[in-house]
């Protein structure tokens, strides 16, 4: 049980060449043939699609259920179409069990995989009957046969990741013309902006020319005030006599005395 949960882990995860030694042990351990359909789409996965026909070949069916035979059968078919042999492939899916109506997950696959192989084969019109056939037994959607025949009928399916990114709280512009005329509204948003600045530093700039002003007015009136302390303090000095204009005589007649 160890052997076979870690080949189809390895299976599940593309490890072929790993899952073909661990499923061809636990059928050598068992005496079952449970994986062979599991061994034969490894081969093919490898590039070994003539090995996958062998295994197809080599197979007592009897050994097998019904869900296991057309399991190799189905992977039988796609090797044969992995080799251009398409038609080869159509014929080998035409099995009794192609056209039995039952809830297996086997019935959409067959179903499938014949739909597949008639498109690989140019046959248009019976491929997209038998991709209806398939995805009307397609109950548990193991197959994306309904959107291959979505696909032949011309019908596009939108990628949703590609909306997905965008907040959905944020809309889209309606037009180009939408969208020139909010990028106008920027520009002139921004344009009132910049008024605005200018007006600011045109109104700092009179600012400080009146403090200039006023500043140039103090000095001024600074000046003028010390000029005029100056002049009063010279007229004083001409009229105050001094010490050497006391000694002298007043007349020349006292000089002579």
């Amino acid at each position: 049980m160890v052997r076979e949960a870690v080949g189809l882990a390895a299976y599940q995860t593309g490890d072929w060449a790993s899952a073909i030694a661990e499923i061809r042990t636990y059928h050598r351990m068992t005496g079952r043939q449970t994986h062979l359909a599991v061994l034969a789409d490894c081969e093919r996965a490898l590039g070994r699609p003539e090995k996958a026909i062998d295994l197809f070949r080599g197979v007592e069916r009897d050994k097998l259920s019904q869900g296991e035979a057309l399991e190799l059968l189905i992977v039988a078919a796609g090797a044969r179409g992995d080799m251009g042999q398409h038609e080869a492939a159509a014929a080998m899916l035409q099995v009794r069990e192609l056209t039995m109506e039952s809830t297996e997950d086997w019935s959409p696959r067959l179903r499938y995989a014949y739909a597949d192989s008639l498109l690989a084969s140019g046959r248009t019109e019976e491929a997209r009957e038998w991709f209806a056939k398939a995805a009307a037994a397609d109950t548990d959607a193991v197959t994306d046969a309904a959107e291959r025949l979505l696909e032949l009928d011309g019908v596009e399916i939108e990628d949703e990741s590609e909306t997905d990114d965008e907040p959905a709280d944020r809309p889209r512009a309606a037009s180009t013309e939408d969208a020139d005329a909010d990028a106008d509204a920027d520009a002139d948003d921004e344009d009132d902006l910049d008024d605005e600045d200018d007006d600011d530093l045109d109104e700092d700039d009179d600012d400080e020319d009146d403090e200039d002003d006023d500043l140039d007015e103090d000095e001024d009136e600074g000046r003028d005030a010390g000029a005029v302390e100056d002049d009063d303090d010279l007229e004083d000095f001409d009229e105050k006599p001094t010490a050497a204009d006391a000694d002298a005589p007043a007349t020349k007649a006292e000089a002579d005395k």
